[in-house]
Order: structure tokens, then sequence, then C-alpha cells
């Protein structure tokens, strides 16, 4: 399956043991790993083969390219937010060329990330579900090139990616939260170089393009009553893409993004491990979850 994740048996034992025991998976080092190149592939997801020679599809942690292929509703809609938040949706008149202008970062990203990856490297995972968007199995990941340097960390320092997305403590043992602080650290060092997309950035429209934004995030919420769910209606939270997640009562797109990286979950109680979930919300949710016996 394009952009799939074909587990070897190792792989899938890992993930039956995290559901039955609801507990966090640790990381797992793989070495030697290998790029498989795609006609898909962007700079912060791609396909590899491990060690044994299983295939998978990764997502980086921290890192966030732009969308250079939109091919419905959902990638044109992520694509205009990122365009807003680096700066350069185009004053009116002016949407084609930049949109073409984000897209060719986005293709510049994947080859930068393919390049880079020609040797062979490490993959650090939990394999925690990153099938962010409901339609491909991708698990979340740390990737050391083979000189040595976090590929995530690369690619924002290059203007290629901002340092958003997915964060968990390092196998170096940071934290999730300096971890994002480094990477907002070298955003905002390549956004003061101009280097990449941030040699783009129109800083005068800038406010206004991200509080457009945050304005129709707004009026979508408010359209949809939080995006909650109708009373009856249950979602499996293994399962479920991040935008069905924030559908949930009191879960937004950061809560969506760390109920996806703390999968797998067995019972309603191990949602309690997910920061910013306590008892009162653990209560919201019951109603609309359900856990489906492991495939």
């Amino acid at each position: 399956m394009v952009g799939g994740v074909k587990r070897c048996w190792p792989l899938i034992l890992l993930m039956l043991l995290g559901v039955v025991s609801g507990a966090p998976q640790p990381i797992t080092t793989l070495s030697s790993c290998k790029f498989v190149a795609s006609d898909w592939a962007d700079g912060d997801s791609f396909g590899i083969v491990g060690p044994d020679g299983e295939a998978m599809t990764l997502r980086l942690y921290g890192a966030d390219c732009i969308e250079w292929h939109v091919n419905d509703e959902t990638d044109a809609r992520r694509l205009r937010e990122q365009r807003r938040y680096f700066g350069i949706s185009g004053r009116p008149g002016e949407s084609a060329e930049s949109i073409a202008a984000a897209k060719a970062f986005g293709k510049a990203a994947a080859e930068e990330t393919a390049r880079v990856l020609a040797r062979p490297f490490t993959v650090h995972t939990s394999f925690a579900d990153a099938r962010g968007d409901g339609r491909h199995r991708r698990v979340y990941a740390f990737v050391t090139t083979a000189d040595g340097e976090d590929l995530a960390s690369r690619l924002v320092k290059l203007g290629l990616a901002r340092g958003t997305g997915m964060f968990r403590e390092t196998v170096d043992g940071i934290s999730r939260k300096e971890s994002q602080a480094r990477m907002l650290d070298l955003e905002f060092q390549a956004a003061r170089l101009g280097k990449g997309i941030w040699a783009r950035t129109d800083w005068k429209s800038l406010p206004d393009e991200r509080r457009l934004q945050r304005e129709e995030e707004a009026e979508l919420a408010a359209a949809t009553g939080d995006a909650a769910l109708p009373e009856g209606e249950r979602l499996d939270p293994n399962a479920a893409s991040r935008e069905e997640l924030m559908r949930l009562p009191g879960v937004g797109p950061v809560m969506a993004g760390r109920i996806i990286e703390g999968r797998p979950y067995a019972k309603l109680e191990d949602l309690g491990k997910v920061p910013g979930i306590g008892k009162a919300t653990l209560g919201r949710l019951r109603p609309h979850l359900e856990f489906a016996a492991p495939r």
C-alpha cells in the first residue's frame, strides 16, 4: 500500500504488547536503515527499510515540511495554513505564484531528506501511530543521519520545515518540553537568517495572515459546535485520525496530537496518562470512545 507500513512480526509483537499493557512504549533503535525513494514522500514523511528488511513509513518528530502533494481539500487547507504561518500567502492576484513557491520548498525539503539519507542512517522509534490524516499508516520517529545529525533539526535549521508537530522525550533523555523549545529556537534562527522558505516571508503581512488562520479555525469550531460528536457516536482512540479526535469534547489540535503520540490504549483509564487529561475529561470522553480488539 502506498505510504503504508508493512511490519515484520517483531514490530507487530511490540505493538500488541503495548495494547495489552496500556503502557507507553520505550524507544527502539534501528541501525543501518535505508531510504526508499517514492513519488509520494515529503521531507518529514517517507519510507524506509530497516536492518531486518522490514518496510515502514516514518513521520518525523518535531518538524513540519510544506505540503507539495496536494491531492484533496484537506491537503489544500493544510498548505494554506502553512503558507500563512510562513507569511507567503500572497497579496490579491498573487496566490498562484505563492502557492507554487510554497510547493517548491516542500519539494526541496523532500529532496534534502533523500540526499542526506542516501547513506545508511539510524531510526529511533516507539512505533507510535502517526496516522494523522486517517489514510496512511505511519510511525513517529527520530532519525539520525550518517553524519550524526538529527534530520528534523537539520530541516528546521535550513528553513525547509517549521519546528512544530509531535514531540516526545528523546532517546538522549531530553524532555518533550525542552525538545520543543530547542526546535523553536532553531526555527527563530532560520527566520532571522532568511533561510529557505523564510526568504519569501512578507513580514509586514505575516501577523494578519496568522490572524486570519486563527479566525477561520475559530469559525469552523463554532460552526461544528466545537466539533462535538453526536450522541451515541463513538471513536476508537487507537485508530481515529487527528481530525476525528478533535471532534471529541475538550480535545483540540494539541490534545489530539498527544493522544496520537501516546497510542495504543487498552481501556479508557489509559488515556489518563496523556498530559492534560484528568478525571473530568475522562468522564466527558467515556460516552464517545470504544476500544477495538487488537488485529
